[in-house]
């Protein structure tokens, strides 16, 4: 599932191409991913673009927002003017746009279009007032998130009330917003912490550490555009990079590149891959 670089990817692009454009339509092809409201939308502009974790929320001028979670396979692709000479949709945007996989489809003024895909269908769109946006439980129930409300101390206050495995409260999306499977691999490595660790055992130190890879490797994932794993595209229509450059994120078999002594080993926590150094991450 997309994580905080990947949304915040997408935020960044749609903010870059959506703002200034009017909603003149909308088409909704599946009840199941925006159920009610889109009338709303309509004769809105685009103002702003934000993000809460994994949820990415597009404001209007007539006081109403698009709120959307992509889920695992849900796509943004915007064709317009203001994306002059798009290269080629990614293979990952199966069946092109629109498609049989598009179920939303916001037509703008100028010629512009926005549309939804999604092979699973799992993602969500809703419209809500604006000011509503921080209410809906979802939302509402997100931890502080790294470059946001998460600081060192209040990191360190999180870790020692949890008797769960250090990776499984770093993805707990309502102890920490944004922080998925990906990079919490990555920041644990990084950290050279196990990910098995109970978290209430990690020290203070340790914790400065681990705070410290967790938006090193966050920033790593936004640099390179998100991971492309799966059926991540951004709204250009192209990948991301960071596949490309996990620390060890599905490199199970892989040789550690910083002790050299042992493999990557993969085992499941919390049913997610789990990706580690036997070496370099003892408990």
């Amino acid at each position: 599932m997309p994580e905080l670089p990947e949304v915040e990817t997408i935020r960044g692009q749609l903010d870059k191409y959506l703002k200034g454009h009017r909603v003149a339509a909308v088409e909704v092809k599946n009840r199941k991913i925006l159920s009610e409201g889109e009338k709303n939308l309509v004769g809105g502009k685009v103002t702003e673009v934000r993000r809460f974790g994994k949820v990415t929320v597009i404001d209007l001028s007539n006081d109403y927002s698009i709120v959307a979670h992509i889920k695992l396979t849900g796509q943004f692709i915007y064709r317009g003017p203001n994306l002059k000479a798009p290269e080629e949709l990614s293979k990952k945007v199966f069946g092109g746009i629109p498609g049989k996989n598009t179920h939303v489809i916001f037509s703008l003024d100028r010629g512009g279009a926005l549309y939804y895909n999604d092979v699973r269908r799992f993602g969500w769109i809703k419209v809500v007032k604006t000011k509503d946006v921080e209410e809906i439980p979802f939302i509402k129930k997100l931890g502080p998130e790294p470059f946001g409300k998460l600081t060192l101390d209040l990191f360190k206050q999180i870790l020692p009330k949890s008797t769960r495995p250090i990776k499984i409260v770093l993805m707990d999306q309502e102890k920490l917003g944004g922080v998925g499977n990906i990079y919490a691999n990555d920041a644990l490595w990084l950290a050279k912490i196990s990910p098995k660790r109970p978290a209430n055992e990690i020290g203070e130190r340790e914790a400065k550490i681990l705070y410290s890879a967790i938006l090193e490797v966050l920033k790593e994932g936004i640099k390179y555009g998100g991971a492309s794993e799966l059926a991540f595209v951004t709204p250009d229509g192209q990948e991301g990079e960071y596949q490309r450059h996990t620390l060890a994120y599905g490199r199970d078999g892989e040789p550690c590149e910083r002790c050299h002594k042992a493999k990557f080993v993969k085992i499941f926590l919390g049913g997610r891959g789990t990706y580690f150094c036997p070496v370099c991450q003892r408990l």
